[in-house]
């Protein structure tokens, strides 16, 4: 086969049919083939149906992604994952097109690049109670996003998840909870505090909309997108700094309410399995990250220890000749 069809064939069948990826995959992967096709077209001089396979090695896609890091500034992170739907790419290819395995061996041997794992930001008590207080409760979006980030700083509900709920998706009353599709097509079910509940019960009832409705809706009773919550939080989250000025040092994003999800299930002593669950992770390891960013928790563990027994001393200072030698 030549490039072109290896590539259609990878998105539509193997992606699609075969391993039923997600919308959001795909666009991910394609976002990532087009930077890639301009950049192999302008190098090499041809069009991106021109082409051929070993016009893609190692090499040029090394150099395409340091491309990427140079001119549009993007983070370790997002280069492993142009990199990682370059090499599901090469993988498809080994198995179709075997004489070109050593090519294939070649790009799939292509190392992620190490980054700094930063402690994970997530909102104070007192930072909460400002965010929530900040929307205008008179108006219909203010109710509205009173009741999105309310239900997002206690589900922890990424942003796909939160969008994307239907009224027959939140469960009222007795045992009240919402159900989701989580990120790999996992569905679950996550329990609602009774304040929350109450929020949630006011905003559908004045909805009064059909149960395959969705639940946040725009002016023209759409979706929202990830944009339009983001402008939302942006927005109540510069009237919450007026409250709390706690807030001014923190940049926050529809997943620092996630993050404050968890650390608030954390600080309540909720065991990490529980919260790994809560939170639809794969595995608890992603979980721990949160133990790394609770100070207060690290604090009530040294409380429980005992101070070292040994006594402080009068400093007396070495020897000079051997000073000197130990300088050099």
């Amino acid at each position: 086969m030549s490039f072109p069809v290896l590539l259609q064939t990878f998105f539509t069948d193997r992606l699609m049919r075969q391993r039923g990826a997600s919308p959001h995959t795909v666009a991910s992967y394609r976002d990532t083939f087009r930077l890639l096709l301009r950049f192999m077209s302008t190098r090499a001089g041809k069009l991106p149906t021109d082409l051929q396979l070993e016009d893609l090695s190692a090499t040029c896609i090394g150099e395409f992604l340091d491309d990427l890091e140079s001119t549009r500034g993007i983070g370790a992170s997002t280069r492993n994952a142009r990199l990682a739907a370059i090499r599901s790419f090469f993988r498809f290819v080994a198995l179709r097109e075997p004489f070109q395995v050593l090519l294939c061996q070649q790009v799939l041997a292509m190392p992620n690049k190490r980054h700094e794992r930063r402690l994970v930001s997530f909102l104070e008590r007192e930072e909460i109670a400002a965010h929530i207080a900040a929307p205008d409760l008179s108006t219909r979006l203010g109710r509205r996003d009173r009741a999105l980030f309310l239900l997002a700083i206690q589900t922890g509900l990424r942003v796909s998840e939160l969008i994307g709920l239907r009224c027959r998706d939140v469960t009222l009353g007795t045992g009240a909870h919402v159900r989701c599709l989580g990120k790999g097509r996992k569905e679950r079910c996550v329990p609602l505090r009774q304040d929350v509940t109450s929020v949630l019960q006011e905003w559908i009832a004045e909805r009064a909309v059909p149960p395959d409705d969705p639940v946040f809706v725009t002016i023209r009773s759409g979706f929202m997108s990830r944009d339009a919550v983001e402008r939302s939080l942006n927005k109540h989250i510069e009237s919450a700094r007026v409250l709390c000025p706690s807030l001014r040092k923190k940049t926050v994003t529809p997943h620092t309410l996630r993050h404050t999800a968890a650390m608030e299930l954390l600080r309540s002593g909720v065991d990490l399995a529980v919260i790994a669950l809560w939170l639809g992770h794969e595995s608890v390891k992603t979980t721990q990250m949160y133990l790394h960013a609770d100070l207060k928790l690290k604090e009530r563990a040294l409380a429980r220890t005992s101070p070292s027994p040994t006594t402080p001393a009068r400093y007396r200072p070495g020897d000079k000749l051997m000073a000197f030698l130990e300088g050099l």
